[in-house]
């Protein structure tokens, strides 16, 4: 069952009924400011930082559903309604909303008054403009009262919602005419501040709460938009919030555009310490006068088309499947930069108020995200890699806005510090630029302990070295990339746990998957070396690759799959031996894309396995067979009832890691056929089941032991988008940037009879037209480049500027 469907001519998903399964939402803002707002007008707003710089409110465990956002009130007579339906819950005579590019537009129509709402976050500025377009398409006169409503945030996510106390008493503002100032901790800090206004007079106000809903009313339906006008009440503590209501009037057939702006507004260091609780409104009249017309906030929108259209056009492809161009031109890129700017942080399944920017998680995401802005990925690296120890361990997390690493959340995830690896690497493949790992990064923000970026990588590298267990594999610590599995979360002695402090001693237990990891980004780590004409460093890397390869192959080996781990009582974990839990998806992947088992057969066996163990008919499950009660061995992963996310939950995040390993087998079909069954484009007939948004990827789906088989969860912020976009752009479709230039290496369904790839790459387009009437699934026949033949398939660099034509044939 559908809820809209796809324009692609104008890059929007168009959803048709405001009942979605769940709330569909869009992002807002690729910068500094950022906004979510559903298919409803729900969501918030903040600037860099979720918790401490949050401006609006949004309450996640409401009932009704996604009731606080971005809401205007039209009240026409006794009638009130919204354009995007909630919160009132007018039956509206039609409804659309179009999320688009970095633009949401919310029509609704009602008693023959038409209402566009459109909100997006203009490029180079911290604010959202939400403009308003009436039309009456009646005969007679229609007057109408308007009402724009925010609800203020105390900026601090997580003191707003707990220390009631002193937040009951902090609450300030400030009013000019069709001004709003929220100025909360102002006082405290003097630094910044938000504004809410209008470009139109405006003929009521209010700033409390109370005022506008009711003490015991709501959003659904507010005491001032009953009555028809604000009270003009100015906040003294309690709950401020921004409500202008503007009167207007329309003839038969006029038309009428109103904005309403919401602005984060930062003095610069020098200016902080002005007097406590007076506010330089200088940049907020600035920001006012840059958006005071429609053709003003029109030109915002085509700069923000525009660069959407920048960013999106460094990778596309035209191929027979009209859902895979869907995907790759448009929705995966975007979702890719989405998850760039958020990491975990802030969606509708993260608060924002706790995890932060993932060390993991952002060096995953720069793989799907890389070649769309390299700068913005290089300054990342850095940022990420300043959280690390002496010892290549990591803070796990990190919070956006200080850069410092998140302790509640600790250290101990023994798969980190290979993930810099990771993405140094792959942002070093995308630009050649080798000034990068000169770079003096500072161990746990600590200046005086600066390193090179390479000194960085070198200790990531060694920590895997100098943490390897009895069986010559990595030792797990507090997890890998599993978070759940938690191999040493108990001793032998009740009441006691063991504390991750080494190799010699304490926890042994031990992870095939950070074998496969240390396998395939050992070796790009010598390749690094070798570039750098470390020849000893590189021997020495690939020696101790080669070691934990072997161990793999020996220890890791079950017999027809590669196991999972071993516990702290060096038990394995993933392997017939066990009665649930017996293959796990992970070690498959991993060690497969890293080539571990690929000559001796090894590898084809365990993706064999994977088919016949752990498919579905919406995607490969995490293991199998779930676990059906908690396992203290095991720890967190067996908490979950049986097909919900780590106990057997379809995880979309690592099927590309199957879709990959098949493709480095050289199996199109298999690995088309995997990437399909998670892809957005190619489930949307299911969004009844699926639930949510029908253009994203989601982070799991519920596994074949669960209720509701096929319903997805935690939407948008997910490993999964650059993974996928990874696996499709590089494994499927084969264009692969490697430290010496493009490679071009598909491996397609025979079914596709080719496709033309444009790909700009280290400042030159390539355009790539690949060729498959043989109907193979893999194998280049031959590579011409510019009308002439050339041996191999590694496209010769060309230089900045330079317009490349690229014929590819398979066979």
């Amino acid at each position: 069952m559908k809820f809209g469907h796809f324009d692609d001519a104008r890059k929007e998903y168009v959803i048709t009924t405001p009942r979605t399964p769940l709330p569909w939402i869009n992002y807002l803002g690729s910068e500094d400011f950022f906004s979510l707002v559903s298919n409803t007008a729900g969501g918030y707003s903040f600037y860099r930082d979720a918790r401490m710089r949050r401006l609006t409110r949004y309450r996640y465990n409401s009932s009704p559903l996604d009731m606080d956002g971005h809401h205007i009130y039209i009240k026409d007579g006794d009638t009130v309604w919204n354009p995007g339906w909630q919160p009132t819950k007018t039956e509206l005579d039609s409804y659309a909303c179009r999320h688009g590019l970095g633009y949401t537009i919310l029509e609704g129509e009602k008693n023959g008054v038409s209402a566009a709402q459109e909100l997006f976050v203009p490029t180079g500025d911290a604010c959202e403009l939400d403009r308003l377009t009436l039309k009456n398409k009646t005969n007679a006169t229609k007057e109408l009262d308007v009402f724009s409503y925010v609800e203020f945030c105390l900026w601090d996510a997580i003191d707003d919602s707990s220390n009631f106390q002193r937040n009951f008493s902090t609450g300030e503002v400030e009013v000019e005419p069709a001004i709003i100032y929220h100025k909360t901790e102002y006082r405290e800090r003097r630094n910044h501040y938000a504004v809410f206004w209008s470009n139109t007079p405006v003929t009521s106000f209010d700033t409390t709460r109370d005022a506008f809903c009711g003490v015991y009313g709501g959003p659904a339906d507010p005491q001032a938009v009953r009555a028809g006008h604000c009270s003009g009440s100015i906040a003294h503590g309690w709950a401020p919030v921004g409500a202008l209501h503007i009167h207007v009037t329309l003839a038969p057939g006029e038309e009428k555009k109103i904005l309403f702006g919401l602005g984060y507004i930062e003095n610069p260091q020098e200016e902080k310490f002005t007097a406590p609780g007076v506010i330089n409104k200088e940049r907020a009249h600035a920001m006012i006068a840059r958006y005071a017309t429609d053709a003003q906030v029109d030109a915002a929108r085509k700069a923000l088309a525009d660069h959407w259209e920048a960013l999106l056009s460094t990778y596309h492809l035209e191929s027979g499947e009209e859902k895979l161009n869907r995907m790759v031109n448009i929705w995966h890129q975007y979702q890719c930069m989405v998850t760039f700017n958020m990491s975990r942080s802030a969606s509708y399944f993260e608060s924002g108020t706790g995890r932060g920017m993932g060390f993991r998680d952002s060096c995953q995401d720069l793989l799907g995200f890389v070649h769309i802005i390299p700068s913005r990925a290089r300054e990342r690296i850095l940022d990420i890699a300043a959280t690390q120890f002496e010892d290549g361990s990591a803070y796990h997390q990190y919070q956006p806005l200080t850069k410092k690493g998140n302790r509640d959340i600790g250290t101990g995830f023994n798969d980190d510090p290979l993930w810099l690896i990771a993405g140094t690497a792959a942002y070093l493949r995308e630009t050649g630029d080798w000034s990068i790992l000169d770079e003096q990064v500072p161990f746990d923000n600590d200046a005086s302990k600066a390193q090179s970026l390479m000194e960085h990588l070198r200790r990531s590298f060694n920590f895997t070295v100098t943490h390897l267990g009895p069986h010559g594999l990595p030792l797990i610590g507090r997890a890998d990339w599993n978070d759940c599995l938690n191999l040493n979360c108990f001793s032998e002695h009740p009441g006691e746990s063991f504390q991750i402090t080494g190799p010699s001693e304490g926890p042994v237990a031990e992870s095939v998957f950070i074998a496969g990891m240390f396998v395939k980004y050992g070796h790009e780590y010598a390749e690094l070396c070798d570039h750098l004409n470390l020849a000893d460093e590189a021997a020495a890397a690939r020696k101790a690759v080669d070691g934990v390869e072997q161990a793999a192959l020996t220890s890791g080996w079950d017999g027809a799959w590669f196991r999972r781990a071993y516990d702290a009582f060096g038990k394995p974990v993933g392997s017939k031996e066990c009665t649930e839990g017996q293959i796990f998806i992970e070690p498959q992947g991993m060690c497969v894309m890293a080539g571990i088992g690929k000559e001796t057969g090894q590898a084809a066996q365990a993706l064999k396995s994977v088919e016949e163990r752990l498919d579905t008919k919406y995607g490969v499950v995490l293991h199998q067979p779930a676990y059906t009660s908690y396992q203290l061995n095991l720890g967190e992963i067996s908490s979950y009832p049986p097909g919900y996310k780590e106990n057997a939950g379809i995880f979309c995040h690592n099927n590309p890691w199957i879709s990959c390993a098949e493709a480095v087998l050289g199996h199109g079909d298999r690995a088309f056929e995997v990437y399909r069954k998670t892809c957005p484009a190619y489930i949307e007939d299911i969004s009844e089941i699926h639930r949510t948004e029908p253009y994203v990827y989601s982070q799991m789906v519920a596994g074949k032991d669960a209720p509701t088989f096929g319903e997805a969860k935690n939407s948008w912020l997910t490993g999964t988008a650059a993974w996928t976009f990874f696996n499709v752009s590089q494994y499927i479709l084969g264009i692969q940037p490697t430290l010496d230039g493009l490679k071009v290496d598909p491996c397609i369904p025979h079914t596709l009879g080719g496709f033309t790839v444009t790909r700009r790459y280290r400042g030159a387009t390539y355009h790539i037209a690949v060729d498959n009437t043989a109907a193979v699934q893999y194998g280049v026949k031959s590579v011409a480049v510019d009308g002439k033949p050339i041996e191999g398939s590694l496209l010769p660099l060309a230089p900045e500027g330079a317009v490349v034509e690229v014929q590819v044939t398979m066979g």
